[in-house]
């Protein structure tokens, strides 16, 4: 989603949210990316002075008392609103991404099992909204977000009660997009029912399958025209062969004719089951599509440091420890920070002290500069090289004080080759 600065105009603030920039505008109002006191993205919208007036207070004052009814996880959650100030505003929750029409236009149509995976999610979003006694009337590709986690039905302003002839407009006025609306809704009839959101999802689904709508004209005048003539079929070519049936149902001329939500997500998970995948998996990938093709969101999460278990004596000089699963018994230890004790092995060989000579300075790792001091071996030369243990001092030292860290823990048994 495109995001440009304020222009000297804007407000600075709306109720609690501070505003950041503007992502987008409508016929009634601009829409603005705003920030919480505590730092929560919100999509303030706010009428434009210029259309300031009693209807336009009534209409917006409907929209925020509707989306207080509105509930579910396609559904961008209501966060706050004021009808009654100077500059009406209403903040949503803000989704990071495109809406559907801005990622056909720009990337092309969606593939067949992913538009079938679109069509599964926002059908049952919009049956949970006629649940809650409402209808959207307006669902159209721009109304649809493509988020991070997956798409999101935005813009109730013209959302009216199911069964009912309440609506925001005056009698016969018709108000909506007229590509995605229904013929009886085009026609001015009511009460609406369901069947005009079906009829809509029809044309998002198309739309998202072909980057048309099931009637295009040059103005909308004609558009109305055929949508409401009952001799005039919709444009489905170029859809896809396994979507035709179902678009066909759900963009029928009499509503009686579509089929409900419910079924619609029932035959969208067919065509889904049918090129292999499972329902989630599709979900999955069209929400990877929609995120690949306008770039990462989240930066992936950074690996833990592996756990550091207890091991024996290191096998050679050069040789890296080896981990071993933690023992499930005792708490892991954290790094030795006690000297080390005395460990009781078989009796060594006799050790030989050597002395340096005044002014030499021998080579000591860190470990061994923070080890106590200890007599130094001489090199073995032959037979009794061959017979030498195979451990260095800094490794034996590195042993030991790892035992010593981890005996409350893990008990050792003694090393049989010190």
């Amino acid at each position: 989603m495109q995001i440009t600065p304020l222009n000297p105009d804007d407000p600075a603030s709306l109720g609690d949210f501070e505003l950041l920039g503007r992502i987008g505008q409508g016929g009634m109002g601009q829409v603005y990316l705003g920030e919480s006191l505590g730092g929560e993205p919100a999509a303030v919208k706010v009428i434009k002075p210029s259309v300031v007036d009693s209807e336009s207070r009534r209409r917006f004052a409907q929209e925020i008392e509707v989306l207080k009814t509105i509930w579910g996880p396609r559904i961008a959650a209501f966060l706050g609103a004021d009808a009654e100030t100077e500059r009406p505003w209403l903040a949503t929750e803000y989704v990071a991404g495109p809406d559907l029409a801005r990622h056909v236009e720009t990337h092309g149509p969606l593939p067949s099992v992913l538009t079938a995976a679109l069509g599964a999610i926002l059908a049952e979003a919009l049956a949970a909204v006629h649940t809650q006694g409402l209808l959207h009337r307006d669902l159209k590709p721009a109304n649809i977000l493509l988020g991070p986690n997956g798409p999101k039905i935005i813009d109730f302003g013209l959302a009216a009660f199911a069964e009912s002839s309440v609506s925001l407009t005056a009698p016969h006025q018709v108000v909506g997009t007229p590509v995605c609306m229904a013929p009886e809704q085009a026609a001015g009839e009511k009460p609406l029912t369901p069947a005009v959101d079906v009829y809509a999802l029809g044309a998002v689904l198309l739309f998202a399958a072909t980057g048309h709508y099931p009637h295009q004209a040059a103005t909308p005048y004609m558009v109305f025209h055929l949508v409401t003539d009952p001799d005039s079929a919709p444009d489905l070519s170029g859809a896809p062969t396994d979507l035709v049936p179902l678009l066909t149902a759900m963009l029928a001329h009499r509503a009686q004719d579509r089929p409900p939500l419910v079924e619609v997500v029932q035959r969208c998970r067919s065509v889904v089951e049918a090129h292999g995948l499972k329902i989630a998996q599709a979900r999955r990938r069209l929400t990877a599509h929609t995120a690949r093709e306008h770039g990462p969101t989240v930066p992936p999460p950074i690996p833990a440091p592996p756990l550091t278990a207890p091991f024996e004596d290191l096998p050679t000089e050069t040789a890296p420890a080896a981990q071993e699963p933690a023992p499930e018994a005792g708490p892991v230890v954290p790094a030795p920070t006690l000297p080390a004790p005395t460990v009781v092995t078989d009796p060594p060989e006799p050790r030989a002290s050597v002395t340096t000579e005044p002014g030499d300075t021998p080579h000591r790792s860190p470990a061994e500069q923070s080890a106590p001091s200890r007599p130094v071996k001489p090199p073995r030369h032959g037979a009794e090289a061959s017979r030498a243990p195979r451990h260095s001092a800094q490794a034996r030292m590195t042993a030991q004080r790892i035992r010593a860290a981890y005996a409350a823990g893990a008990p050792f048994a003694p090393s049989r080759s010190a």
